[in-house]
């Protein structure tokens, strides 16, 4: 497995491309319509989209990737929050955002076969109360639920405090060790979070 992450212009969060084959790829988050034409220098098909959230900054480029044939997944709880373009108007951008269509939605523990990759569906609500982490192999897909050195705001529609420390609880359950790949900023380790994020402690 090979993940590209793809870092926004402006205000989105990272995007993930991840590839079993070098052919077909998983979109995780696609935040700008940039995402599809990234994609095809690197010589891959988006063949799904997965949403960590529905939040406007991760699924701005929704439309384009469905245009290419891409279905787009987020778990069930999160799906009218995906579709109604949440905060963009809050944020000035409702006139240019492109409307967001879910394909499928999935519930906490399914595992989802996509382009040959195996993804854990993990509910995190908290950020938003349909919130979801992936994790395919050693790597773990964290939204704005979980960020190195920090955790997502819950000041927004659907917030939770405390589902959100839940949600990260349950993270640092998982036995092992995991990279992370968060929403905004860089990399982390589940480890590295566990032993030293000041806002969640072990």
């Amino acid at each position: 497995m090979e993940v590209y992450k793809i870092y926004p212009v402006g205000f989105a969060s990272n995007c993930y491309l991840v590839t079993a084959d070098g052919k077909t790829a998983v979109a995780i988050d696609p935040a700008q319509p940039r995402v599809l034409e990234r994609a095809r220098a690197l010589g891959l098909e988006i063949g799904y989209a997965l949403l960590t959230h529905g939040h406007f900054d991760h699924v701005g480029g929704c439309a384009a990737l469905r245009a290419a044939g891409a279905k787009v997944g987020c778990l069930s709880a999160e799906r009218r929050l995906a579709e109604k373009n949440n905060l963009a108007r809050e944020f000035g951008s409702a006139p240019d955002f492109p409307p967001v269509h879910i394909d499928f939605t999935f519930e906490n523990g399914q595992t989802l076969s996509l382009c040959g990759i195996s993804f854990t569906v993990i509910a995190t609500p908290g950020h938003t109360a349909g919130g979801a982490a992936y994790l395919a192999e050693r790597t773990l897909f964290t939204g704005d639920t979980l960020f190195a050195g920090s955790v997502g705001r819950v000041d927004l529609p659907t917030g939770s405090a405390a589902a959100l420390e839940a949600s990260v609880r349950r993270l640092y359950a998982l036995e092992g060790d995991f990279l992370v790949r968060p929403g905004h900023g860089e990399d982390t380790t589940l480890e590295a979070e566990r032993r030293g994020n000041p806002y969640i402690r072990l």
